[in-house]
């Protein structure tokens, strides 16, 4: 520009000695000269045109690569802010998983099937984070290239370049920090898996000793049950034998009453048997007697069968074995009338 001004003005000299030139007729040769230097003047002038368009040209095209450039960068900033958020995404999640862990730690199966579910989604997503993180770093490797080789061809934009540049290591370091975070997380949450694991075993070994007392215990009541049932069984018998025996001897007085004792003596002595054998020969044969007894023990067996079938039963059996054991007790009360109103007509 400044050789076009100079061109310009040069041309208005001459110009204006041509003028003056052109008055005077002695001057005639040296007009020539002008005119031949006026035209190599505007061919000049013509040149430094074109050379200026070519450079406001090539400016032009240096101003879009740079926009270019800085739109590269913009898209980097929104693909960052957007693997923030991803980040944020997960930190909510991991929170929810530790809410259901928690929650489901009562359950062991069912804590184990989530604990894998979780385990497995966590991993694919960070296998998905480190994918996308390894394209993006291929990408910012391209660019960074690129941006290398348009420094190479382009040295006037060296400066906002330089400056980009310092913008890209930011980025970077954001980059990093964010992987830093990603595996921090990553280790928490594996710890506090650990953690839950062997809470839900300790949980599972406490269980187990608990299940053991509650069949030790049961197994106890079983035969506290066995022992009352056979204590039960063994005194009514003996009740009814009691019952009998006072019977026999009711009968052997009213035998006595009604024979004589000399009579008794002498058959005692023909058979070579006490007076008490004669009695307890005469009080049998008694068939009524038998078959009520052979009754009685088939009930008794067909109790003790009961009990046994309540304790092998499904619970609950509570208020069944209650029901029979009352069943035996009155049983056993009214046996216990029975004798002792035959023990007062005795005596």
């Amino acid at each position: 520009q400044q050789e076009k001004e100079n061109l310009q003005g040069k041309l208005k000299l001459r110009e204006h000695l041509s003028q003056t030139a052109g008055k005077s007729e002695a001057t005639t040769a040296p007009s020539k000269n002008i005119d031949l230097e006026m035209k190599q003047l505007q061919c000049k002038l013509k040149n430094s045109n074109t050379e200026a368009t070519k450079q406001s040209t090539t400016i032009k095209s240096l101003k879009n690569q740079v926009q270019e450039k800085e739109e590269q960068i913009r898209e980097l900033q929104a693909k960052i802010s957007q693997l923030e958020r991803d980040l944020t995404m997960k930190r909510h999640l991991i929170e929810d998983l530790r809410c259901r862990l928690k929650a489901n730690q009562e359950n062991e199966k069912a804590s184990n099937e989530t604990l894998e579910s979780l385990e497995r989604k966590v991993k694919a997503l960070a296998e998905d984070k480190k994918a996308s993180i390894d394209s993006l770093k291929q990408r910012f490797s391209v660019a960074m290239k690129e941006k290398f080789q348009y420094e190479q061809m382009y040295h006037k934009a060296k400066d906002e370049l330089e400056k980009k540049d310092l913008k890209l290591t930011k980025l970077e370091s954001k980059m990093i920090e964010t992987e830093c975070a990603m595996t921090d997380l990553e280790t928490a949450a594996s710890q506090q898996l650990h953690g839950l694991a062997k809470q839900s075993a300790q949980a599972l070994e406490t269980l187990q000793k608990e299940l053991l007392l509650t069949s030790d215990k049961l197994e106890e009541f079983k035969t506290f049950v066995k022992t009352l049932t056979r204590e039960l069984h063994h005194r009514v018998q003996e009740l009814r034998t009691k019952i009998k025996l006072a019977k026999k001897m009711e009968g052997i007085k009213a035998c006595k009453k009604g024979l004589s004792q000399e009579c008794l003596q002498l058959a005692a002595s023909i058979l070579n048997i006490s007076t008490t054998d004669l009695y307890e020969i005469l009080q049998e044969g008694d068939d009524e007697e038998t078959a009520k007894t052979k009754m009685e023990c088939e009930k008794d067996k067909e109790w003790l069968q009961h009990i046994q079938k309540l304790l092998e039963a499904q619970f609950p059996f509570a208020s069944y074995l209650m029901d029979a054991i009352l069943e035996k007790l009155n049983e056993k009360k009214k046996l216990v009338e029975e004798y002792s109103s035959l023990m007062k007509h005795t005596v």
